[in-house]
């Protein structure tokens, strides 16, 4: 029963089709390479839309050094986030799908939060 709250809970951490595609592999050993190799992708996207950011913010040291502190921060609270929320499976073959589906949602979720500030429209005070 544990193992299936976590399992639902990761599918709602990491969004329901990244983890209804890895769950249609065979064993554990496959679901957890498709979901390693789903947070490779999505801190690809990641660093891809932090990099741009720093770019548009080349000329402003002070904002880039905030932007770099929160990057930084986020990273931390995600990765020790995606633990606690494993811990029910730590040990376990499970584990790695469950921590690192948890990391993958959470990262194409911050990139979809840096995008925003890709796509400022112009006047928006609320955007750097």
């Amino acid at each position: 029963m544990r193992l299936m709250m976590a399992a639902a809970m990761c599918a709602m951490v990491a969004g329901g089709a990244q983890a209804k595609d890895c769950g249609d592999e065979a064993t554990q050993a496959g679901m957890n390479r498709c979901v390693a190799e789903q947070l490779k992708t999505a801190d690809a996207a990641l660093n891809k839309a932090y990099q741009q950011i720093v770019h548009r913010l080349a000329d402003d040291a002070d904002t880039t050094k905030l932007l770099r502190d929160a990057q930084r921060a986020w990273v931390d609270f995600r990765d020790k986030h995606c633990a606690f929320a494993a811990s029910g499976v730590d040990g376990g073959s499970v584990y790695p799908f469950i921590h690192d589906s948890c990391l993958a949602g959470l990262t194409e979720a911050r990139t979809k939060e840096l995008d925003t500030f890709l796509h400022c429209k112009e006047g928006d005070l609320s955007c750097p």
